[in-house]
């Protein structure tokens, strides 16, 4: 992958962004908003629309990859299961927090990865209220980029004691039991809490502002971008069995922690599904 322009993919999503998603925030109309699969997952017309711009601008500069976005799939779930087999895939997620956006709350992002032969090889997740984006390649660390063109390294925190750490804790797809046992473990941590947006959950622990993200629904728009991102910039990510998370992985749960170390303590005495 040595080819791969991931600055202009990084423009990539900046574009949709501006051209599709903005102009759309606080001020779509009641048509504008849709129900999937229950009240809190929703599709917008700026989700549809920037997912079409992207895969546009995905076929000119890497028009061998198979594009796979969230709305694509929920057209045509087949598509979910062909990442994993796919020699190059794009992955996408025009709006990352489509409940936040709807809500007219500014904490949403967009989202790309790269997939090469089943391995997550780059990831993007761009905040258009911020206008700038985190990004990693595989082996070259985790950056924050701005566009006045500066850089900074993003480094996850020191690990902390139990009873200090914070982080991120999404019990919404569990079973009624196992979210009754799990918010009471989560009581021995110091904060947790559930931004409703991925893309700004890994960013705020790949710049060392948490201690841990654990998801149990493992949509790969959701979560390929961000896992990289917070391996790259020093954390430490598995399924909850221990076995690494990789692309075309739907099921199994996904914790990250600043590093081995937290991350077993935190199966051990909070996770223990």
């Amino acid at each position: 992958m040595a080819d791969l322009d991931i600055a202009a993919l990084a423009n990539v999503l900046q574009e949709a962004a501006f051209a599709e998603v903005l102009p759309r925030f606080r001020n779509l109309g009641d048509g504008d908003i849709r129900m999937k699969t229950e009240a809190i997952d929703l599709v917008t017309e700026a989700d549809e629309a920037a997912e079409r711009l992207i895969r546009d601008r995905v076929a000119e500069l890497l028009p061998e990859a198979f594009f796979v976005g969230e709305e694509s799939v929920a057209a045509d779930p087949a598509l979910l299961g062909k990442i994993g087999d796919a020699d190059l895939a794009v992955v996408v997620d025009p709006i990352d927090g489509t409940f936040n956006f709807a809500a007219g709350l500014p904490l949403f992002g967009v989202m790309l990865s790269v997939v090469s032969e089943g391995e997550t090889v780059a990831g993007i997740i761009y905040d258009p209220i911020g206008n700038d984006w985190a990004i990693a390649e595989k082996g070259s660390g985790a950056w924050l980029c701005r566009t006045d063109g500066t850089q900074e390294r993003m480094v996850v925190r020191p690990s902390q004691p139990l009873s200090q750490m914070i982080g991120i804790a999404n019990t919404g797809f569990f079973d009624i039991e196992t979210r009754r046992k799990l918010l009471v473990n989560l009581a021995d941590v110091r904060l947790f809490t559930s931004y409703r947006c991925a893309a700004h959950e890994y960013r705020l622990l790949a710049q060392g502002h948490m201690d841990f993200a654990m998801y149990n629904k493992l949509m790969p728009w959701d979560h390929l971008a961000g896992t990289l991102i917070a391996q790259e910039a020093g954390g430490y990510a598995a399924r909850f069995d221990g076995s690494p998370y990789l692309p075309h992985h739907t099921t199994g749960g996904l914790l990250i922690a600043n590093d081995e170390e937290s991350w077993r303590e935190l199966m051990e005495k909070v996770f223990t599904v």
